[in-house]
């Protein structure tokens, strides 16, 4: 099976969201989060609970959990060129409507300009 490129999305300011919300994460939790990214990569559309679920409107998550506490990266395809992560959240019962709307969002403004809407490192 071949590797799923994986990207972060780049927000008009050129911000990444998720990289921003792993600074505030307790120290384990992100190196949890790089073991569910590399997955992504290995098996993009093929991975399924209990890794990643798919939410609604091809809008997906990368499930962690570390102690009590559920965490989710929201993501979706762009096509079969690139899976692309929105941002992060804690989940309390469900991952809030409002942010998988604004996974939607981001993902209308990433199909309408990958080039612009794609995080590169400087």
């Amino acid at each position: 099976m071949p590797i799923t490129p994986v990207v972060f999305f780049k927000d008009n300011d050129g911000s990444a969201p998720l990289l921003e919300w792993f600074e505030d994460l307790p120290t384990k939790v992100p190196a949890k989060c790089l073991v569910r990214i590399e997955r992504l990569k290995e098996l993009g559309h093929e991975l399924r609970r209990p890794e990643a679920d798919y939410l609604r409107d091809e809008i997906y998550e990368l499930r962690i959990r570390h102690q009590s506490v559920n965490y989710r990266m929201l993501y979706f395809f762009h096509g079969k060129e690139a899976a692309v992560l929105s941002h992060g959240l804690q989940k309390e019962d469900i991952v809030p409507a409002k942010e998988i709307d604004l996974t939607v969002k981001r993902k209308k403004k990433f199909v309408a300009n990958p080039k612009k809407h794609t995080f590169e490192e400087q």
